[in-house]
């Protein structure tokens, strides 16, 4: 998406510290003159309502109801899902919740075998690369267009063996049993109420993931997911690079995500008839819910010198978990609202650090919901180190704040209340910080 000063003041009414008057225009982007260490977002208690998806069906059917939401950080204390596309070398993931004051251990799952974006530009690209004609019922209407919304898979999966689905699997086993014996990623020690406790964390170094699995939008009948001519690929579990489905849950490997292939982290939590409306077929997981959390991240996004569509345009952002598990790159999603008053609009993405131009070293941030806005300060792309990132949701200040770490934060097994607060804590030098404000 391309915005501009004027387009995300007409979004959000806001006199925003993050809107500088001396911003550059610069392939349809507007940037502040500087980079910063923090964008802030405040003032997300703003109720609304947006469009769920009240059912899907493979012949194509998608009908919508409306869901209200309220409260200090709302729609996004909703469950969220993780996603990042390459070039990018992704090298740990950790989440925090709030601690009752006993710690439940994380299940062992790890060394498993191992954008939507939704972005116009995208589905104007992929209509260049593909014209079925697609008819469908979505909310009691019949509507056809041509088909552009198969995400990274524009081809049905190939024809894949049950030997090769079953060494999949077994190969998942074996890996899984090695993290057990072998992962440090938990810990006994009781975590106080009030605190912050790891439920979440993947390193790529030790190929260890606990509390998450890999996901695609790679659906294989004949491995897991589902893939048809109506929807396109379902989400399914991702291979060790994330290109192709795999048979069960698995690791993520220690290497570069590439430009075209998009990573997505859930919870480890399946889906069993509480997640709303699920696509049939589709692996389903949930996100991470609730209205405080934190997300640590440490990535690095390389050059990588390709042209083209998407290509050398790394990002990192969230989506409503119900956006991927019904259609992610589909019409059928809560990702759109009807728009028909200011306060609906979609279910929630948040885009984090995203480079929205081939080769750019300017990151973005932005957030799509019925108050969103974005900021023109930008974060330098991290291109020749890696780059350690908190997002942190904040009920008691109905804030989400994204701030660029100091290269030794440790991502500990829990986090304290103070440190949590720090994460928050306005950036101290005051030009590498921006404050944004969401209002209707």
């Amino acid at each position: 998406m391309k915005y501009s000063i004027a387009f995300a003041v007409a979004t959000a009414t806001v006199a925003n510290a993050g809107y500088c008057s001396d911003a550059f225009e610069e392939f349809g982007n507007f940037f502040c003159p500087n980079a910063v260490k923090q964008i802030k977002y405040t003032g997300l208690d703003i109720a609304g309502k947006y469009r769920a998806v009240s059912q899907m069906t493979n012949a194509g059917e998608c009908t919508f109801e409306d869901k209200d939401y309220s409260g200090p950080i709302a729609p996004f204390d909703e469950d969220l899902t993780l996603h990042f596309r390459g070039p990018l070398e992704l090298k740990s993931v950790a989440v925090y919740t709030p601690s009752k004051g006993k710690r439940d251990l994380p299940k062992p799952h790890s060394k498993r075998h191992g954008h939507q974006h939704l972005h116009k530009k995208y589905h104007e690209h992929e209509a260049e690369k593909r014209g079925d004609n697609v008819v469908a019922t979505i909310d009691g209407e019949v509507v056809s267009w041509v088909n552009n919304y198969f995400g990274p898979s524009t081809t049905a999966p190939e024809a894949t063996s049950a030997v090769s689905a079953a060494a999949a699997a077994v190969s998942s086993v074996a890996s899984a049993v090695k993290s057990a014996a072998t992962s440090s990623s938990t810990s006994s020690a009781s975590v106080a109420a009030g605190d912050f406790e790891r439920i979440a964390y993947y390193s790529a170094e030790d190929q260890v993931a606990d509390g998450l699995v890999f996901l695609g939008n790679l659906g294989d009948p004949a491995i897991s997911g589902t893939w048809d001519t109506v929807w396109g690929s379902s989400l399914a579990y991702a291979n060790e690079d994330g290109t192709k489905a795999a048979a069960s849950p698995t690791v993520l490997k220690d290497g570069l995500i590439d430009d075209s292939t998009e990573i997505i982290i859930a919870s480890d939590n399946e889906c069993n008839g509480d997640c709303g409306t699920v696509r049939p077929g589709s692996v389903a997981y949930k996100g991470f819910e609730g209205a405080n959390k934190v997300f640590l991240a440490e990535f690095s996004m390389p050059l990588s010198g390709k042209t083209g569509w998407n290509m050398d345009m790394p990002a990192f952002w969230m989506l409503n978990g119900a956006i991927p598990r019904t259609g992610q790159y589909t019409k059928c999603s809560c990702w759109e609202g009807d728009n028909s008053s200011p306060q609906e609009g979609g279910c929630g993405e948040a885009d984090i650090i995203e480079i929205l131009h081939t080769g750019d070293t300017k990151a973005k941030s932005t957030f799509h919901f019925a108050a969103g806005t974005g900021d023109s300060h930008y974060f330098d792309r991290p291109t020749n180190k890696t780059m350690k990132v908190a997002v942190v949701f904040q009920a008691s200040s109905s804030t989400a704040s994204i701030k660029v770490l100091d290269d030794d934060y440790d991502f500990s097994t829990s986090l304290t209340s103070d440190e949590v607060d720090d994460l928050v804590k306005d950036e101290t030098t005051s030009s590498l910080f921006s404050l944004m404000s969401f209002a209707l």
